[in-house]
């Protein structure tokens, strides 16, 4: 029974929890700057994270090791969620962007191809087409839209698969739980420099702050990465990756159900197309879709049980 109970629960509550994050930053962006809700997250989630890793034992990089985490850490947290936050600020809707940040395992085959040597297929490609079509449509059902906002989704995907294949090329055996704690912890300050460069640190609504943070902490930080890290033991990574194919659309529904976004035939029409793009892109060979496609997190020098390669353990 217990089993059993794992095998459907734990799948189900992951994903709701891993698109929560996406409405939990448009709460805390509608209460604080972006920097701000940045900065606080990036703080209190890399003091959780690193008390986590000391605690279990886990192994920390050092020396070059370290500067390699840290500059994928600054790239997949504070260039992606920067300007992720920066973008839903700017009224982009939370299903755009979980499609974009979906499209990730596509941008990093195509960056493999030339950063690692692999090859990428006609299908990845055709994968990318169709993936950009879905978010050309998503984006055009959006009333209240500006280039602005798709250029900062377009830069927080490029932080995100430049950050991804930069650790796989650099630093694939590196423990996953110091991994993310160091990417949290290099990317506060630079948060925090900017959100006083802005001159713009008011939190108007602090309610609605403090319980976005805490959201985005207890639930999107510390307990998807547990989950996650129990599915992964359990089961491989392709089968775990599969999860995020379907974050999009419920992002989508919780954004509809919770903060009353608007959810139109043509954004789901794009999110279907999106979908359809994000398979295709990650089918090899005519098999079944490549876990990479959420991007799978590095193999660990201690012993934990992970998968192959960095990503899977991006923290919301």
């Amino acid at each position: 029974m217990r089993k059993r109970l794992m095998e459907t629960a734990a799948p189900a509550a992951f994903v709701v929890m891993w698109s929560s994050a996406f409405i939990a930053g448009i709460i805390g962006v509608g209460a604080a700057p972006p920097m701000v809700v940045l900065f606080a997250r990036f703080a209190c989630a890399g003091l959780v994270l690193a008390l986590y890793a000391v605690v279990v034992g886990a192994r920390w990089p050092r020396g070059r090791q370290l500067a390699h985490v840290a500059v994928a850490g600054l790239l997949m947290q504070m260039v992606q969620f920067g300007a992720f936050y920066t973008a839903m600020a700017d009224h982009v809707s939370a299903a755009v962007i979980s499609l974009v940040q979906g499209l990730n395992p596509v941008v990093i085959a195509l960056f493999a191809g030339t950063v690692l040597g692999e090859s990428v297929t006609v299908r990845q490609w055709i994968g990318f087409g169709v993936g950009g079509l879905g978010v050309g449509l998503a984006v055009a059902d959006q009333s209240h839209f500006s280039a602005t906002g798709l250029v900062l989704c377009v830069v927080g995907l490029l932080g995100l698969s430049l950050g991804t294949v930069y650790q796989k090329r650099f630093v694939p055996q590196v423990d996953t739980r110091t991994n993310t704690a160091v990417h949290v912890l290099i990317s506060a300050p630079v948060a925090g420099i900017l959100m006083l460069g802005s001159g713009d640190m008011h939190i108007a609504d602090p309610l609605r702050f403090a319980g976005s943070l805490m959201w985005m902490v207890a639930i999107n930080a510390v307990a998807c990465f547990l989950l996650l890290n129990a599915m992964l033991r359990r089961w491989d990574a392709t089968r775990v990756g599969k999860l995020f194919f379907v974050t999009p659309l419920v992002t989508a529904g919780l954004a509809w159900l919770l903060i009353a976004q608007p959810l139109r035939p043509l954004t789901i029409a794009g999110l279907g197309v999106g979908l359809l793009g994000m398979v295709l892109a990650s089918l090899r060979s005519g098999t079944r879709p490549d876990a990479a496609g959420a991007g799978e997190p590095a193999a660990p020098a201690s012993g934990a049980v992970l998968g192959r390669r960095p990503g899977l353990a991006v923290l919301r």
